[in-house]
């Protein structure tokens, strides 16, 4: 990959960003489609400074990530009408100036449980974290009409509430919340058949962190972590000795990226070199 005059930027805003295997992703499909782009992660801890300078050193495009799906939102231009109805963002477009939040997180997780054989028509799906991904998630599980019961937990008190409360009035899906605290865990994943954890808990370098505990998780239970760095989170170990089926970050963070790589470039993104790069990334860190 040669860096010249014409090179296109995009990059990653969040905090932490170290982590990150996402300019391992992007780049491999940049080189496979022989692309004059290159993907740097940058950590961001002031959102509005970040948007400014997408706008002003004319970088392609970003991506967003804790903490700031929701909080970049007044310094964009406009938003898709997805992004809107979800009211986070972890993609940004940069049209000659103008900024364009989209959100492609709620999609990829979607096809994530599908293409891994989760059929979730009747199911009781229980969410963990009520921030930027929970929302896309949310709305995206919410929307397609199948599930039975959407059942939202977080930390913060109100946020569970109130994302349950707009996931009703906007998809008409069965949707509630519950207080963070083992009694209702226990309650509300003893019927359930999905967990997704979108809470940061697990992630590297915190690897010995669970959002909740192994004695929680049953067999029969579908878990999947959109944490992705460590490939196998503490709560998918515990899934895994239950004889769960579990499914990690990886299969949502390359789905998502390639929809973003189609945003930018326009082009179809190369998955199969995406997630090859993502694995590899991951197994040497």
């Amino acid at each position: 990959m040669e860096i010249n005059g014409k090179t296109r930027f995009c990059i990653l805003v969040g905090d932490p960003v170290q982590h990150s295997v996402s300019p391992q992703i992007h780049n491999s499909a940049f080189r496979k489609l022989g692309l004059n782009y290159v993907y740097v992660a940058c950590a961001v801890k002031n959102i509005r400074d970040a948007a400014r300078g997408i706008r002003g050193l004319g970088i392609r495009g970003a991506s967003v990530t804790f903490p700031h799906k929701q909080s970049i939102i007044p310094f964009l231009d406009r938003l898709d009408p997805l992004a809107e109805k979800i009211g986070a963002v972890n993609t940004v477009v940069n049209e000659g100036g103008r900024l364009i939040g989209y959100n492609t997180d709620g999609e990829a997780a979607y096809l994530s449980l599908v293409e891994n054989g989760v059929r979730l028509a009747g199911k009781k799906v229980v969410i963990l974290g009520a921030g930027g991904a929970s929302r896309a998630i949310s709305f995206a599980v919410a929307s397609k009409k199948l599930i039975s019961e959407l059942l939202l937990f977080d930390i913060v008190p109100g946020r569970a509430k109130a994302l349950a409360k707009e996931l009703s009035k906007k998809t008409r899906a069965q949707a509630r919340s519950a207080k963070f605290e083992r009694k209702s865990l226990a309650m509300e994943l003893s019927d359930a058949e999905v967990l997704v954890n979108t809470s940061p808990v697990g992630v590297y370098p915190k690897v010995n962190q669970s959002p909740i505990p192994k004695s929680l998780v049953r067999p029969g239970l579908v878990v999947f972590d959109i944490v992705y760095n460590p490939a196998r989170t503490k709560l998918l170990k515990f899934a895994k000795s239950k004889g769960c089926q579990t499914i990690p970050g990886i299969e949502m963070l390359v789905r998502q990226a390639g929809e973003q790589f189609r945003l930018w470039t326009g082009r179809n993104p190369p998955l199969d070199v995406m997630f090859k790069a993502g694995r590899q990334a991951l197994q040497s860190k």
